[in-house]
């Protein structure tokens, strides 16, 4: 599966956006996104992360766009931690 991870101008927070995994019902197939957001501290460290939710695909492609416009960069610098 594959995820997208976006970070601020700061370098401070990350989102991580990949496809939602109902895994208490593999049988179903739903069309979601599940959106991870995090913090940076250290740049040699782990991302700390702090949450997550579920959105629509279109939700998350409004918002996945929104970042991009705002600043936001794609990276792969943490594809490691997840």
């Amino acid at each position: 599966m594959e995820e997208f991870t976006l970070i601020n101008k700061d370098r401070s927070r990350i989102k991580v956006f990949k496809l939602f995994e109902n895994v208490s019902k593999p049988s179903q197939n739903i069309d979601a996104m599940e959106i991870s957001y995090g913090c940076v501290y250290k740049r040699a460290s782990k991302p700390v992360m702090k949450g997550s939710r579920v959105e629509s695909i279109e939700d998350a492609r409004k918002e996945y766009k929104k970042l991009l416009e705002e600043g936001w960069e794609k990276t792969s610098i943490f594809k490691c931690c997840f």
